[in-house]
């Protein structure tokens, strides 16, 4: 995928986040989803390459006296505003030997400040009904919240705080409490992972040593390990400062009041230290470099070849964005030729370039099909690039490429908080939050001998570092004359607390200002709930169909959702339902897959199919101007499907490794595990919608017909459509599919379902080695359709709900044990579960498990009457952000849909919220949670964890294999 610049700044970043409940970022080097879309006032006429191209996005900027970069950009389409500050400072300004402070200041950022109590940031901000993070990636560090507009105040406040009066608050023992935070999320997204050691052995050997992108993001355990309060407040010092940072408010406010709360609250605080900008530091390499490593958690060999190239912004970084995607993106690139449909060596290989602020980096990655011999992949990528030299760059390719650019740039900055990160974004890292015209500009210039010209300066023939990741045991795999690569792998050791020395607590210094900062802001009344108005109706065939129009960007978003899904699976050949939304994006009757693909491509549109558990589901997103085509090609999608048999063995073989893969996964272990054990055998939940390796092999593409035949029709399918688009327009572009897709009756089947446990089993699966044990517990609960669901949302919002839930404050914050812990019931038309979930340091297993069942026991003794409030102010307040993205409007036309609810369904929620009483809340606690009879699953290292457990007073525990199988311990391998 084109690393295109306009996006939302976590994309494609090494982008670590403070709170693991609430972060979600997507990886633009292999991520096709489509960004979140929201309302925003841009000015344009269009980002076609016309000469008349004019775009604006409307900002003012200054600078305070202390050097604070101020960014105001108004949006009055929502009652809400969002705040980013952006400081420059990432992993790049850090020491060798002093890794990971970037990442580890920004979790101490949330801790205290001298006017902000301990664990008071979060709290504040989900009160007020906003949200908040923080992020760090290699260039900088960025705090952020998204909050009702009657919350500004709150915000700055806050935020300056942490500016400028934090550094008296440090205390040995709440830095030492982050430590073990940040290297919980080391070892939960790195060494327990697969191939999660793979950027630290290419930026090491990419790198000379010292160079500021030789080191991760996440830092060096060792180095986390040894940091001390004084490296903190020293970090703090250097670039902390506000001359060292933009700030970027956006959204419903008022300039000139907002100007004065700036000033106000960061105008007196004090300039930190010159911050010397960072020069460009290009490498080079004299010769390829060829490492391997056994990877604990891999079942399948990956390969990895980067190429040291330039930095972001300069002409040649864009060009090589160009680049990566003409060798891998779609069926007509020659990765993809190559590799997958003449040698069927992988189902997908990707190229793309990684411009950052002083270097850059050009990646071929592929992670082979099972067994598959890495030096063969190497060859085939020789291949390709023969087959790129030969077919050269052609005018279509460019085109394809840019024909997404306009969908792509209003994706990215459909929403305040989007708007907010790019102009951060640009401030910091281009000098100008205007550099956005420059950007496109930059983008539009790319020419096919641009393209050419850049492969030849930096790829072709030239010195690149090579990865090889096999399964453990599987040297045989490797790529020849490669050398060990020397990944430091943690020990698992008994647990011991972190011994810290407190002197007698003192009085926290206040640093002087020009009013009293711990008088928290009042905040006037929070907006009210204004629901979207929708309109739905009912078409000839049965087809219902639901809209929302929203005319401020021209864009529309749409889904076509099936009943039945996985729920009409045969259960010995499961996963019919998921290979069918695969092969149904592969061409129709009239297309080939590569010409389908080509016209979604032209039209700069997004469209994809999947299959949940009880639907089958087509997602779109697409410019207004080029609606009509769009679904002139899902009508041809869902009514004349090709059945390429060539694409199917693809698929199969695709599907199969992936089900693979997921075997050393503990994650998904886990999930496959729990499902097992609540559903049993006879219900398809108990099942991956991939279904098993045995069931994807025993399918046929009669199977898929019989499927399609049977289960496909209007009678049970609902169409949804959010947008710049009214019904008369959205009723036009649907008239193919009234008038052409035929209905017949289907009948989704019933599988009995409740919740028949008796008592609480202990559940363990061996992962050996694993850094971090997963646990899930819960027990089969109700489904959404049950009238106290969403009071059961409410009642377990301060057990696990959010980040200030009692089992994450607990495990997280005051023990350090895990990257986040969180709880929730899930429920559909079909009952779900009530399960607790965290990953937490393998030796810190067993006391988990006992906090979980002892938070949930003492639960039903009922919360406080603050603990309440709290829960009906995050609850009701947050509403204000609930319309702002076309990504959630369709979900609430879904959710209408799918379960018959009045267009003001969420006032009633409302309605729940304000009339819940402690009583409630402790009846609902009393009836649906009973630690006693749930099922505790842990995946985790059984020769130093499992013992334990049959001295902790469960009723039966059990060890078994990663097929939920139970064995005894002498049958593990």
């Amino acid at each position: 995928m084109t690393n295109i610049k306009l996006k939302m700044i976590a994309s494609g970043l090494s982008f670590m986040c403070i709170s693991f409940i609430s972060c979600k970022v997507q990886d633009s080097k292999k991520s096709n989803e489509n960004q979140p879309i929201a309302q925003a006032q841009v000015k344009t006429d269009s980002l076609e390459t016309s000469a008349e191209s004019d775009l604006t996005i409307e900002f003012d900027k200054y600078e305070l006296e202390n050097g604070l970069n101020v960014i105001l950009h108004q949006d009055k389409s929502d009652p809400i505003v969002s705040v980013a500050i952006q400081y420059g400072v990432g992993s790049n300004r850090e020491k060798k030997g002093r890794t990971g402070f970037a990442h580890l200041f920004e979790h101490m950022l949330f801790q205290e400040s001298e006017n902000v109590p301990q664990d008071q940031f979060f709290k504040t901000i989900q009160d007020a009904g906003g949200t908040l993070n923080g992020g760090t990636w290699q260039d900088g560090t960025i705090y952020y919240e998204v909050v009702p507009n009657n919350a500004l105040e709150m915000v700055l406040w806050l935020e300056s705080d942490r500016m400028g009066y934090l550094i008296n608050t440090v205390t040995a023992s709440a830095f030492a409490n982050q430590q073990e935070v940040v290297q919980n999320e080391k070892r939960q997204r790195v060494d327990n992972n697969p191939y999660g050691h793979t950027g630290w052995v290419i930026d090491k050997n990419m790198y000379p040593d010292g160079h500021p992108y030789s080191w991760q993001v996440i830092g060096e355990l060792e180095d986390l390990q040894n940091a001390t309060v004084e490296d903190v407040k020293e970090f703090y010092d250097k670039f902390y400062g506000p001359n060292n940072a933009t700030l970027v408010i956006a959204g419903d406010f008022e300039e000139g009041e907002a100007k004065a709360l700036v000033e106000k609250y960061f105008g007196e605080i004090k300039k930190g230290q010159e911050v010397e900008p960072l020069k460009t530091q290009l490498v080079s390499l004299d010769k390829s470099k060829r490492l391997y490593h056994e990877d604990n958690f891999a079942t399948a060999p990956q390969l990895n070849m980067v190429w040291p190239v330039v930095e972001q912004y300069s002409k040649d970084a864009y060009a090589l964005d160009y680049l990566g995607e003409i060798l891998s993106k779609g069926k007509d690139a020659p990765l993809y030729k190559v590799l997958v449909k003449e040698k069927e060596l992988t189902s997908r290989p990707y190229a793309y370039n990684s411009p950052s602020q002083i270097a850059g980096q050009f990646t071929i990655n592929v992670t082979a099909n099972s067994g598959v011999d890495l030096d063969s992949i190497e060859q085939g990528i020789y291949d390709a690039f023969d087959l790129f030299e030969k077919k050269g760059v052609t005018e279509r390719d460019i085109e394809k490429i840019k024909a997404g650019q306009e969908t792509n740039f209003y994706n990215g900055i459909s929403s305040v908080l989007g708007k907010s990160f790019q102009l951060a974004r640009y401030d910091v890292l281009a000098g100008d939050p205007g550099f956005y015209k420059d950007d496109i500009e930059n983008i539009k210039a790319v020419t096919k001998e641009d393209v050419v010209r850049v492969y030849n300066k930096y790829i072709k023939d030239k010195p690149f570092v090579l990865t090889s990741f096999v399964p453990k045991g599987k040297l045989e795999l490797i790529a020849e004359n490669s050398e060990k690569a020397q990944v430091v792998e943690e020990e698992i050791v008994e647990n011991k607390e972190t011994e810290v020395v407190e002197t007698e607590k003192e009085e926290i210094k206040k640093t002087p200002s020009s009013f009293d900062r711990s008088v928290r802001p009042k905040m006037t009344d929070s907006p009210t709930l204004n629901i979207p108005e929708s309109w739905n109706t009912e078409l000839a065939n049965g087809m219902k169909v639901y809209g929302i129009e929203q005319n401020e960007l021209p864009l529309v978003n749409f889904s076509v959702v099936i009943e039945g899904g996985h729920l009409l699976d045969n259960l010995e050949k499961n996963g019919v339902a998921n290979i069918m939304t695969d092969i149904m994006m592969e061409g129709t009757a009239n297309k080939t897959p590569q010409e389908l693909e080509e016209e979604i491509d032209l039209l700069g549109a997004n469209i994809n199919m999947y299959t949940t558990n009880e639907s089958i589901i087509l997602r779109g997103n697409t410019l207004k101007r080029n609606f009509g085509k769009t679904m002139d090609l899902v009508q041809e999608i869902l009514l004349e499907p090709r059945w390429d048999e060539e694409e199917f063995a693809r698929i199969k073989t695709s599907t199969i490794n992936s089900i693979e893969r997921s075997d050393a996964n503990p994650d998904a272990i886990a999930r496959r595990v729990y499902n097992k054990i609540l559903y049993g055998e006879d219900h398809p939940f108990a099942y991956p919608t991939s279904g098993t390796k045995e069931s994807v092999e025993a399918i046929t593409i009669e199977d898929l017909k019989k499927y399609y035949a049977d289960n496909f029709s209007p009678s049970v399918t609902r169409f949804h459509v959010v947008g710049d688009v009214n019904k008369s327009e959205a009723l036009a572009a649907a008239e193919g599919l009234k008038n052409n897709w035929k209905a017949k009756e289907v009948s989704i089947p019933e599988f009995s379902i409740e919740n028949k446990r008796d008592k609480a089993s202990l559940y363990f699966v061996d992962v050996p080695d694993a850094k971090q044990s997963i646990i899930n517990i819960g027990y089969i609960a109700i489904p959404r359709t049950n009238a106290d669901f969403y009071p059961l949302e409410v009642m377990n919002y301060k057990l696990g709900g959010s980040f200030s839930g009692n089992v994450n404050l607990i495990l997280r914050e005051e023990k350090g044990y895990t990257y986040g812990a969180r709880s929730g019931f899930s429920g559909s038309k079909i009952p779900g579960t009530f399960t607790a979930s965290s990953s937490v340091r393998t030796n810190t297993t067993g006391e988990s498990v006992g906090i979980f069942r002892d938070e949930i026991a003492k639960y039903r003794e009922g919360i406080s009457e603050e603990d309440l409030e709290f829960t009906k102010n995050a609850l009701i307040k947050s509403n204000a952000r609930r319309f702002e993205t076309q990504g959630s409007l369709l979900g609430m036309l879904q959710e209408m849909s799918a379960y018959d609810l009045d267009s003001d369904y969420i006032q009633n929620e409302e309605d729940i919220v304000n009339n819940m009483t402690l009583e409630q809340h402790q009846e609902l606690a009393t009836k649906y949670l009973d630690e006693s009879k749930m099922a505790y699953i842990v995946v985790g290292d059984v020769k130093t964890q499992f013992q334990q457990f049959k001295e902790m007073g469960f009723d039966e525990v059990k060890l078994l294999n990663k097929k939920g199988e139970e064995v005894a311990l002498k049958d593990l391998d």
